[in-house]
């Protein structure tokens, strides 16, 4: 016994019988401890417990404790074993201080992961290299020197493709943009949905767009998601010269600042360019939105233009301004109002149709109307503004009532939007009240379809859970 610990092997055996448990069970605790908090070195700290100290355990005891001969067979392969593995290890936990908790913006954050690999790997190779050096004795500056020619000779037959790919990396490294940006790279416009070490894939609506990271590393192209904050949607429309400069360009912005789209906080704008020409520029929150604000917005300024009586692109005509279109509205809305057949001549000349396009507003909230829309064809919803959104609580149908507050002088708690394309016949208060007066049926209907409106309101806001006191109706 004395000579065992004499020769040292009996104090390895010990030590290797006491420590390697231990070892376990500490990096056990800690690896669970960490993995609860997500902290990324739990992951070198699991190949250590996992992989290095039990092949470095094997090495210790064949060479120290047993004092197997060094260059026995069986010690280099456990050694070269046990060396590999502790190279990965040292790879891994300088991976995790430098990269696993790089902040936003940073360098470290910036560095592609393809450049990592690439310094891995090479990494590895001269780690592998110096090993075999050191535990097979192997001479491997022939192997150095060969792959250095060697690396030439590929370079130099590969120059055009490597150097496309460099470029690459270069633009990587850069990140001038990102997943989700929006880029306009030599005519192609479009999302980015994919970047690797080649080339960018832009999704341009019509399909995915492949463009070279050498080509754009070569060019120039513009990042439409850069600076952060509303973008900036514009459209160019012209009016006729007979159109009053002011009141178009207040029409302009009524209808822009309607859009769903629009940025909260942020108001359109409007530049007048003489001869009828005008720029609006619209706030929406990226590029994703300013096709659609667009398509929407000229959309709704047609019907707008023609509610006004101007002639946007030059053109002013509206098939519903003809008399005939009028007469046969009031014959679809007279038994709403139980009018009769004396009352379509004066009502021909007070009376006036509009058109409103899906989503425009027929009717905002905290309004005293000053006149009463009858639905002549399409639908209206009814919907609450709160907490920042919109809450449906009714529908206006055929030969329903629109503003019917004005009668009550009261200023509506609800806002009114065209559900569908929608045809009204538009009503002054005056020729309303003149009618209620003279039918007192009329008004009983308008009061009771007042409450009931009110009642399903409130019964649907209280179905939903959404404090409000009183409601006008419409």
């Amino acid at each position: 016994m004395t000579e065992a610990f004499q020769d040292g092997w009996g104090w390895w055996v010990i030590a290797l019988a006491v420590g390697v448990p231990v070892a376990f069970v500490a990096l056990t605790e800690a690896i669970g401890a960490l993995s609860r908090r997500g902290n990324p070195i739990a992951r070198p700290l699991r190949m250590l417990r996992n992989w290095v100290i039990p092949s470095g355990a094997l090495f210790a005891l064949l060479a120290f404790a047993i004092q197997s001969p060094a260059d026995q067979v069986w010690v280099r392969i456990v050694a070269t074993v046990f060396g590999f593995l502790l190279i990965l290890l040292v790879l891994s936990a300088f991976n995790v201080a430098l990269f696993a908790n790089a902040k936003p913006g940073s360098w470290r954050e910036r560095i592609p992961s393809i450049f990592v690999e690439i310094a891995r790997l090479t990494l590895v190779v001269i780690g592998l290299a110096l090993l075999f050096s050191w535990v097979w004795e192997a001479d491997v500056g022939g192997l150095f020197t060969a792959l250095g020619v060697g690396s030439i000779v590929i370079g130099l037959a590969l120059q055009n493709a490597v150097g496309g790919v460099i470029s690459g990396l270069l633009l990587l490294f850069e990140q001038p943009f990102k997943i989700g940006d929006w880029l306009n790279a030599e005519g192609v416009q479009g999302r980015v949905v994919e970047v690797n070490w080649r080339a960018v894939h832009i999704d341009t609506g019509s399909g995915i767009q492949i463009v070279t990271n050498a080509t754009l590393s070569g060019a120039s192209f513009t990042n439409m998601s850069m600076p952060a904050g509303p973008y900036s949607a514009d459209a160019s429309v012209s009016f006729s010269t007979d159109d009053p400069p002011h009141e178009v360009m207040a029409l302009l912005l009524d209808v822009a600042d309607g859009l769903p789209m629009r940025s909260p906080g942020e108001r359109a704008s409007v530049l007048y360019a003489g001869s009828g020409s005008y720029a609006v520029t619209i706030p929406v929150a990226g590029p994703a939105d300013a096709s659609v604000a667009l398509s929407m917005y000229l959309s709704w300024l047609w019907y707008a233009a023609r509610r006004r009586g101007f002639a946007l692109d030059g053109d002013s005509t509206d098939p519903l301004a003809e008399p005939h279109m009028l007469a046969h509205a009031l014959t679809v809305i007279a038994p709403t109002l139980h009018l009769r057949e004396e009352d379509t001549e004066p009502l021909m000349s007070s009376a006036r149709l509009e058109r409103y396009g899906v989503g425009e507003v027929v009717l905002p909230s905290g309004v005293v109307p000053d006149e009463v829309r009858v639905v002549v064809s399409g639908r209206a919803a009814i919907a609450v503004e709160a907490d920042g959104g919109r809450i449906d609580v009714g529908t206006a149908e055929k030969g329903e009532l629109i503003g019917q507050t004005a009668l009550t002088r009261e200023r509506t708690q609800a806002v009114t939007v065209a559900g569908e394309i929608l045809t009204v016949v538009v009503l002054p208060l005056d020729v309303v009240d003149e009618l209620v007066r003279t039918r007192p049926r009329l008004a009983s209907e308008i009061g009771e379809s007042l409450e009931l409106k009110r009642a399903q309101a409130q019964a649907r806001l209280d179905e939903l859970g959404v404090a409000r006191g009183s409601l006008g109706s419409r």
